[in-house]
């Protein structure tokens, strides 16, 4: 398999990757450099945000989401990247301490956020983590915040079945991909372990291709894992990167898949990039906030 680097830019802390297929446009975010990106063609917007941000998700009326540690944010894209117009669309986790972490947008286009404990400091360095204070939280786009699951370590992984009733989703302090039921009244079911193995590395973000396959970033496993609808591993997909972040399929025909990755201590000259690849199946599409 042959990889590309997108673009020259590197980031401290690449996450969220994002294809909007109405633009064919790809946005994603530098969590601990603060930034948020968007590429279209071979044009790359960069807006710089005042805190710590995971996710970029554009809106149906035309503006964006940005997922900051103070709340949830809209976006102005045609404000000046250096002087970004943010307005508060709400405060989905009020937990003094807490940042945002993996955000993604169900078939509804209500916005599921996960939050954990913040583990930046403010020149990007790591910090510990010591508590289980993250949740996940949706949001929906009369700004209702709805808790669904509390207690969590590293939230990460948002993808969801077909007919709706199922959620994946991870906690990369346990190692683990959870499956739960989706009850009638949105709340969620016991999870069910779908896949636990630290033998490649954390499970960090995913991608659903259409036969249902789930495509994972390995952090620190220097690999993709595409695992079955049972969660077992189907193949394992080497990388140039130290730590990819989270996958998402792109392109016309979404069969493009795009990796974001973090830099780190083996410092990889791709470490920070986005990657692309060909593969041999399409992905799904993502789906913008219905706001």
């Amino acid at each position: 398999m042959q990889w590309t680097a997108l673009t020259e830019h590197r980031a401290q802390l690449g996450e969220g990757p994002f294809w909007d297929a109405p633009t064919q446009a790809l946005y994603w975010v530098d969590i601990a450099g603060k930034q948020v990106l968007r590429l279209i063609g071979q044009n790359v917007q960069i807006w710089q945000m005042p805190e710590h941000v995971s996710a970029f998700i554009p809106c149906n009326n035309g503006d964006a989401l940005v997922t900051l540690s103070s709340g949830v944010y809209r976006l102005d894209l045609d404000s000046p990247g250096l002087e970004p117009k943010l307005t508060l669309f709400c405060v989905a986790d009020p937990q003094p301490g807490n940042r945002p972490n993996e955000a993604r947008c169900d078939a509804r286009g209500r916005l599921w956020l996960g939050t954990m404990q913040n583990n930046i400091g403010e020149q990007g360095e790591d910090l510990p983590i010591v508590r289980r204070s993250g949740g996940l939280f949706r949001v929906d786009p009369d700004q209702r915040v709805t808790p669904l699951l509390l207690n969590l370590g590293i939230p990460n992984t948002l993808l969801w079945s077909d007919d709706g009733t199922k959620l994946l989703f991870g906690d990369s302090l346990d190692s683990a991909l959870n499956q739960y039921f989706i009850r009638t009244d949105g709340s969620l079911d016991d999870a069910q372990v779908f896949y636990k193995s630290d033998q490649h590395g954390g499970p960090d973000g995913s991608a659903m291709d259409a036969e249902g396959y789930i495509w994972n970033a390995r952090w620190d496993g220097s690999c993709l894992l595409r695992l079955t609808p049972e969660g077992a591993v189907d193949r394992k997909i080497d990388l140039p990167i130290s730590r990819p972040t989270s996958c998402v399929f792109g392109g016309a025909d979404l069969k493009t898949l795009y990796i974001t990755s973090a830099k780190s201590p083996q410092n990889h000259p791709l470490d920070g990039a986005v990657l692309s690849m060909r593969v041999d199946v399409a992905g799904k599409l993502c789906t913008r906030f219905a706001g």
